[in-house]
């Protein structure tokens, strides 16, 4: 009885923490807003693209980046074999072709140090290939990257056109940083307080070369924030935002696909802790997988399995997902911890490969 009191004040304590960062985040977190003033017509602006194996998401995506009113738009193709500079040349892209992967480089980070070094731009954005933008998009980066005052400015991509297996681990990225991670903590000159997401970063570019440009975590799977940590640690703003409609996102195209890109990542998430990350899968598990498991005795019990159900549907309105669909999603919540198993399984390993590549962990 005292073990079972004790297991319900703490996962109580776990969901009221984590539903107290989302109404911060809910009143506070930046949206991109269509109606930013249009770009200075002294300000150059690179959108930046890194491609390795993109030939299925470019019509789909690059079309939109092109129509930016931006000074140039670069798409750097890393070593694809898919076809992707014939398809983004035949859209209308300057494609750049990008020197073989150097010894102690991750491929992302060297593809995007050469387009740095390419680009003419006074601001510096880049953006993975299966990112969509839509009209408006640049402005309104470039506006909440001016208003902040900011030498980084994130973006959160809205999920979207996603599969039902997608739909199982992909959108817990707007889950973690919306639940576990309150704006004003964020905006802290504390390093660890921060996160980015290299779907979209807007960076100065005085502030991008000052530490060297994406030669600074050359080495890192989680190049993205932990980049963004080391700019705040060098006395840098960082901030962050949500892409709403103008920003989208279709990470992975089924569930295999998003259980390599978990694995991916997991290790850096968890700060580079695999003891850690053990523990909070266990914790995760319990805290949402086992209230169903155990008979719903009590109204405590009925209530702990309501919050497991309501957490993901909330972070979607939150995040400007509205669509049945979306909101549905909510009912994967007792379930998402041994979905996100084969992902933890992977990132055990001491390797890890991505994009054809095989990186040491």
């Amino acid at each position: 009885m005292k073990l079972e009191r004790a297991y319900l004040g703490l996962a109580f304590a776990f969901f009221a923490l984590k539903g107290a960062t989302l109404l911060v985040n809910a009143l506070t977190f930046p949206r991109l807003k269509r109606e930013a003033p249009t770009l200075p017509a002294d300000l150059k602006v690179s959108i930046l693209v890194p491609a390795r194996d993109e030939a299925h998401n470019l019509p789909r995506t690059l079309p939109g980046v092109l129509n930016q009113p931006v000074t140039e738009v670069l798409l750097l193709d890393d070593g694809s074999q898919d076809g992707t500079p014939e398809v983004a040349r035949r859209l209308g892209a300057q494609v750049l072709m990008g020197l073989p992967l150097p010894p102690g480089w991750m491929g992302k980070s060297w593809a995007c140090q050469q387009l740095a070094q390419a680009a003419s731009g006074d601001i510096l954005i880049f953006t993975d290939a299966d990112v969509r933008w839509q009209e408006g998009a640049a402005q309104a980066v470039v506006h909440e990257l001016w208003a902040r005052q900011a030498d980084l400015l994130t973006v959160l991509p809205r999920p979207e056109d996603l599969t039902l297996g997608a739909r199982f681990l992909t959108p817990l990225v707007d889950n973690v940083v919306q639940t576990f991670l309150p704006y004003p903590l964020l905006q802290t000159r504390w390093p660890l307080a921060t996160t980015a997401n290299g779907a979209v970063m807007a960076f100065r570019r005085e502030a991008y070369w000052s530490l060297g440009g994406h030669a600074t975590v050359k080495m890192e799977m989680l190049e993205d924030t932990v980049f963004a940590r080391h700019l705040k640690a060098g006395g840098h703003r960082v901030t962050q935002a949500s892409g709403q409609t103008l920003i989208g996102v279709r990470m992975y195209r089924s569930y295999p696909e998003s259980i390599q890109g978990f694995s991916k990542n997991a290790v850096g998430v968890h700060l580079n802790s695999r003891p850690l990350m053990v523990g909070l899968a266990v914790w995760q598990f319990a805290a949402y997988t086992l209230p169903w498991l155990l008979p719903a005795r009590t109204l405590a019990w009925q209530a702990l399995r309501a919050m497991t159900l309501l957490e993901r549907t909330l972070v979607n309105l939150v995040t400007g997902r509205h669509a049945p669909a979306d909101l549905l999603e909510g009912l994967l919540g007792p379930i998402t911890p041994l979905l996100a198993l084969p992902g933890y399984r992977r990132a055990l390993k001491p390797h890890v490969t991505w994009k054809g590549r095989d990186y040491p962990q």
